[in-house]
């Protein structure tokens, strides 16, 4: 089993830790926005270790929309690289945490129905959007 490699940034690692640590009853908002999000466990493509994030809660029908905006940062957050390498992931959606799927997926009309989805969730989303000078990365986590 790889090991687990904590979040280097701060605030990250105690959302991280908060949410482990109450097994989902503690920790399960983003920051100070008071809107919903899910613990991401995935494998570091480089390391191989085991990386933890939280993302935005969107749910669609049983799988969840994974958005890769990082802020409208130029480039990728490192995770979009970890599930293009190693697409088995486990989501914690508070208490229940499971293994799912991670696919890409491309521009076309399921990418926009999860885009809106993801953006009727954190509106931010699309300010994110006209910022990137790059087409930001979307991801559906299904059931294995």
């Amino acid at each position: 089993m790889a090991d687990y490699i904590p979040p280097a940034i701060d605030w990250v690692r105690k959302q991280v830790e908060l949410y482990e640590s109450s097994g989902g009853t503690e920790g399960t908002t983003l920051a100070d926005t008071g809107l919903p999000c899910i613990l991401v466990t995935h494998q570091g493509n480089k390391t191989g270790g085991i990386r933890k994030i939280p993302l935005m809660r969107v749910k669609v029908d049983n799988g969840y929309v994974l958005v890769g905006s990082y802020g409208g940062r130029v480039k990728d957050p490192v995770w979009v690289h970890n599930l293009r390498a190693n697409p088995d992931v486990e989501i914690r959606d508070r208490t229940e945490a499971r293994p799912m799927r991670v696919r890409e997926v491309p521009e076309g009309p399921e990418r926009d129905k999860l885009w809106d989805a993801a953006a009727a969730a954190f509106p931010p989303y699309n300010d994110y959007r006209k910022k990137a000078p790059r087409v930001i990365p979307v991801f559906l986590a299904e059931p294995v």
